[in-house]
């Protein structure tokens, strides 16, 4: 007897998800409460687990569909799956080994092309990386993104060489759209929703950006000095992002308005600090919550961040867990940025852009000296934050940051 799999419920106000990928293929054993598949609603994607043991049945859906909560997306049949596995190769037993060349290349040997994300699979033709080289880091050691990248910055250079069997076709004329390809690939629900919520905080705010730097000197010192003693007392390492979520949350106490929204015709502030912070994750960027920043220690800070961004890498984060939010720090330094203006995460008013620290010739008491400097962005809502405001709010960041000892008098 067939056990039906549903759209489970998707948290408050969410009716409907796309199908992202299949975990499971039919035919193959699945366990109680095993992920089965991937639905990526507006927010995060959400696994979908089976809710028996038993053998993968058929797919009443593709992906790319669009399923609303409670619809049948599969079946899973009783058994254990183990025949289903051997019979299938022994039922065409001349047909198989003609397939299984054709077929091997394309899945990177012992690699199931099934189970990656599209986003992989484009990495994978993008990069010319072999997955079943690949080690994945992802949940359950599927392949991510950022996997296939890595492994291609680390190709040695003369990999494209240990291909002599491709040499003859490429001495033949050369064609000019010979090795030119196209892929269309649809955009995800939340890849959807980042360009639509981006779009209308252009069209519905006011949006201007105010820039600064920050000396890095003090925080880079006192890094340096205890973060041995940090990971060893907290089990987390230390980074910068403790030091400046305790800064933000420190100006916005100063200056409110930077930390609230407008509703209707009224504007809304909030007496604490749910501190959204973008991170990086393989179907797009993504904005959890630290809730109550502002009661929090550099530590805690540090934990959540981390946990944050190893479950977002995972695609495990909760629908909770990117509610709300009063400001928005993004952190594009990690990537390199030198510079930006970041757009403001709708309810909200304003972001934060931290960027690249760069040693810059700088003066001080009437001397040239090289400092690692970073600049600031602040990017606001001008219906609701002067600019007097702004800068007021980066001055408060750089003089926290600059004499980090204002973080523990509040000053």
């Amino acid at each position: 007897m067939a056990t039906e799999v549903l759209v489970p419920v998707l948290g408050e106000s969410i009716t409907e998800a796309t199908l992202g990928e299949w975990l499971k293929q039919p035919g193959d054993p699945v366990q109680a409460d095993e992920p089965i598949a991937s639905l990526e609603t507006d927010k995060v994607s959400v696994e979908v687990p089976s809710p028996v043991a038993g053998v993968m049945g058929a797919h009443a859906v593709q992906p790319g569909d669009t399923v609303s909560v409670g619809a049948l997306i599969a079946t899973i049949d009783a058994g254990d799956g183990a025949p289903a596995k051997t019979a299938a190769p022994e039922a065409g037993s001349t047909a198989a080994p003609a397939a299984a060349p054709a077929a091997a290349p394309e899945a990177g040997s012992s690699v199931d092309a099934a189970a990656l994300s599209p986003s992989v699979r484009r990495a994978i033709l993008e990069h010319g990386v072999d997955p079943a080289s690949v080690k994945g880091s992802g949940k359950d050691g599927r392949l991510t993104k950022e996997d296939i990248v890595a492994a291609a910055s680390n190709k040695p250079a003369a990999a494209p060489a240990a291909a002599p069997a491709a040499a003859p076709a490429a001495a033949a004329p050369v064609s000019a759209g010979g090795d030119r390809r196209e892929e269309r690939v649809k955009m995800t629900r939340l890849r959807q929703t980042i360009a639509r919520r981006l779009k209308e905080a252009q069209d519905t705010a006011a949006l201007l950006t105010t820039f600064n730097d920050v000396d890095m000197t003090a925080v880079m010192e006192a890094r340096a000095k205890y973060k041995d003693l940090f990971e060893k007392k907290h089990g987390v390492r230390l980074g910068f992002m403790g030091f400046f979520v305790k800064a933000a949350c420190m100006a916005l106490k100063d200056i409110p308005s930077v930390n609230a929204y407008i509703e209707g015709d009224e504007i809304v502030y909030h007496d604490y600090a749910d501190i959204s912070v973008a991170v990086s994750a393989p179907q797009g960027l993504v904005v959890p919550v630290i809730r109550s920043a502002d009661q929090m220690s550099v530590a805690q800070v540090e934990k959540t961040i981390g946990d944050f961004g190893k479950r977002a890498k995972e695609g495990a984060l909760k629908m909770d867990e990117m509610k709300g939010g009063t400001f928005t720090i993004s952190n594009g330094g990690v990537f390199g940025s030198l510079m930006s203006t970041p757009i403001i995460n709708p309810p909200q008013s304003a972001v934060l852009g931290l960027h690249r620290i760069e040693e810059r010739p700088v003066v001080r008491n009437g001397q040239v000296v090289v400092r690692p400097m970073m600049y600031l962005a602040l990017s606001y809502d001008h219906r609701i934050i002067d600019g007097r405001e702004a800068v007021t709010f980066l001055a408060a960041l750089k003089n926290a940051i600059e004499d980090p000892t204002r973080l523990l008098i509040d000053l």
